[in-house]
Protein backbone atom coordinates (compact mmCIF):
# COMPACT_ATOMS: atom_id res chain seq x y z
CA UNK A 1 0.00 0.00 0.00
CA UNK A 2 0.89 3.39 -0.58
CA UNK A 3 0.99 6.09 2.09
CA UNK A 4 2.42 9.66 2.54
CA UNK A 5 3.22 10.72 6.14
CA UNK A 6 5.01 13.67 8.10
CA UNK A 7 7.38 12.42 10.09
CA UNK A 8 9.22 15.60 12.04
CA UNK A 9 7.80 17.56 9.60
CA UNK A 10 8.98 16.27 6.60
CA UNK A 11 6.94 14.67 4.37
CA UNK A 12 7.70 10.66 3.05
CA UNK A 13 5.78 8.83 0.46
CA UNK A 14 6.68 5.49 1.04
CA UNK A 15 5.23 1.81 -0.26
CA UNK A 16 4.51 -0.41 2.53
CA UNK A 17 3.67 -3.88 3.48
CA UNK A 18 -0.16 -3.91 5.25
CA UNK A 19 1.43 -5.73 7.91
CA UNK A 20 4.58 -3.40 8.50
CA UNK A 21 4.51 -2.01 12.28
CA UNK A 22 4.76 2.06 12.50
CA UNK A 23 8.06 0.98 14.71
CA UNK A 24 9.52 -0.74 12.11
CA UNK A 25 8.46 2.28 9.41
CA UNK A 26 9.98 4.86 11.03
CA UNK A 27 13.77 2.56 12.33
CA UNK A 28 13.99 0.39 9.04
CA UNK A 29 13.05 2.46 6.50
CA UNK A 30 13.34 6.10 7.86
CA UNK A 31 16.58 5.27 9.71
CA UNK A 32 14.88 7.09 12.71
CA UNK A 33 16.15 4.63 15.82
CA UNK A 34 15.23 6.98 18.81
CA UNK A 35 12.36 4.81 19.05
CA UNK A 36 13.13 1.87 20.89
CA UNK A 37 11.01 -1.35 20.32
CA UNK A 38 11.10 -3.31 23.98
CA UNK A 39 8.11 -5.34 24.99
CA UNK A 40 6.31 -5.43 21.15
CA UNK A 41 2.77 -5.89 23.16
CA UNK A 42 2.04 -2.24 23.43
CA UNK A 43 3.39 -2.60 27.99
CA UNK A 44 6.55 -1.06 28.27
CA UNK A 45 6.16 2.82 26.18
CA UNK A 46 9.40 2.45 24.49
CA UNK A 47 8.30 2.89 21.22
CA UNK A 48 6.01 5.48 21.97
CA UNK A 49 5.58 8.36 19.34
CA UNK A 50 3.15 11.69 19.22
CA UNK A 51 0.78 10.98 16.61
CA UNK A 52 -1.16 14.07 15.46
CA UNK A 53 0.42 15.17 18.99
CA UNK A 54 -1.12 12.30 21.36
CA UNK A 55 1.34 9.72 22.59
CA UNK A 56 0.87 5.95 20.75
CA UNK A 57 3.01 2.58 20.90
CA UNK A 58 3.73 2.65 17.66
CA UNK A 59 4.79 -1.03 18.01
CA UNK A 60 1.18 -1.60 18.27
CA UNK A 61 0.25 0.73 15.25
CA UNK A 62 0.81 -0.42 11.42
CA UNK A 63 2.53 2.26 9.02
CA UNK A 64 -0.50 2.16 6.80
CA UNK A 65 -2.80 3.87 9.64
CA UNK A 66 -0.35 6.88 9.50
CA UNK A 67 -1.40 7.97 5.80
CA UNK A 68 -2.07 11.03 6.48
CA UNK A 69 -0.57 11.94 9.80
CA UNK A 70 1.62 13.74 11.59
CA UNK A 71 4.68 11.79 13.75
CA UNK A 72 7.06 12.61 15.82
CA UNK A 73 10.18 11.13 17.38
CA UNK A 74 12.03 12.03 19.41
CA UNK A 75 14.75 13.03 17.48
CA UNK A 76 12.30 16.05 16.54
CA UNK A 77 12.61 16.96 20.33
CA UNK A 78 16.58 18.82 19.88
CA UNK A 79 16.11 22.13 17.80
CA UNK A 80 19.41 21.42 17.01
CA UNK A 81 22.30 19.15 17.81
CA UNK A 82 23.61 21.73 20.36
CA UNK A 83 20.58 23.40 21.38
CA UNK A 84 18.75 20.62 22.95
CA UNK A 85 14.59 20.85 23.67
CA UNK A 86 13.96 21.39 27.80
CA UNK A 87 12.86 17.94 28.84
CA UNK A 88 16.47 16.72 27.46
CA UNK A 89 18.14 19.63 29.21
CA UNK A 90 16.51 18.42 32.42
CA UNK A 91 17.17 15.21 31.93
CA UNK A 92 20.32 15.92 31.56
CA UNK A 93 20.72 18.04 34.65
CA UNK A 94 18.90 15.55 36.83
CA UNK A 95 20.82 12.29 36.17
CA UNK A 96 17.10 10.99 34.73
CA UNK A 97 18.70 8.03 32.90
CA UNK A 98 20.89 5.10 32.90
CA UNK A 99 20.78 2.66 30.20
CA UNK A 100 18.42 5.27 27.78
CA UNK A 101 16.75 2.70 26.53
CA UNK A 102 13.34 3.63 27.87
CA UNK A 103 14.27 7.74 27.45
CA UNK A 104 12.74 8.49 24.22
CA UNK A 105 9.68 6.88 25.09
CA UNK A 106 9.85 8.65 28.17
CA UNK A 107 10.75 12.05 26.69
CA UNK A 108 7.65 11.78 24.29
CA UNK A 109 5.07 11.00 26.67
CA UNK A 110 5.94 13.26 29.28
CA UNK A 111 6.30 16.24 26.02
CA UNK A 112 2.99 15.71 25.57
CA UNK A 113 1.88 15.56 28.76
CA UNK A 114 3.67 18.98 29.93
CA UNK A 115 1.92 20.56 26.50
CA UNK A 116 -1.80 19.17 28.27
CA UNK A 117 -0.42 20.27 31.55
CA UNK A 118 2.51 22.83 32.11
CA UNK A 119 2.34 23.25 36.02
CA UNK A 120 2.11 19.41 37.40
CA UNK A 121 2.54 17.86 40.39
CA UNK A 122 4.87 15.14 41.79
CA UNK A 123 1.56 12.93 42.22
CA UNK A 124 0.17 13.90 38.60
CA UNK A 125 3.90 12.97 36.82
CA UNK A 126 4.05 9.36 38.27
CA UNK A 127 0.92 9.12 37.29
CA UNK A 128 1.68 10.14 33.80
CA UNK A 129 4.52 7.90 33.96
CA UNK A 130 3.11 5.02 34.78
CA UNK A 131 2.68 3.62 31.07
CA UNK A 132 6.56 3.65 30.67
CA UNK A 133 8.79 0.75 32.36
CA UNK A 134 12.26 1.46 33.13
CA UNK A 135 14.41 -0.64 35.04
CA UNK A 136 17.62 1.27 36.23
CA UNK A 137 16.30 4.47 37.82
CA UNK A 138 13.69 3.44 39.89
CA UNK A 139 11.62 6.95 38.64
CA UNK A 140 13.10 9.28 41.05
CA UNK A 141 15.45 11.51 38.81
CA UNK A 142 12.79 11.40 36.15
CA UNK A 143 10.56 13.07 38.37
CA UNK A 144 12.36 15.38 39.13
CA UNK A 145 13.58 16.17 35.71
CA UNK A 146 9.89 16.73 34.30
CA UNK A 147 9.24 18.92 37.43
CA UNK A 148 11.99 20.58 36.63
CA UNK A 149 11.46 20.97 32.81
CA UNK A 150 7.91 21.93 33.91
CA UNK A 151 9.56 25.48 35.35
CA UNK A 152 11.03 26.20 32.35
Amino acid sequence: MRIKTTVNNKVYEREVEPRLQLADLLRHDLGLTGTHVGCEHGVCGACTVLFDGLPVRSCLMLAVQAGGHEIHTVESLAAAPDKLHPLQEAFRASHALQCGFCTPGILMTMKAFLEENPAPTEEEVREALSGNLCRCTGYQNIVDAVMLASKK
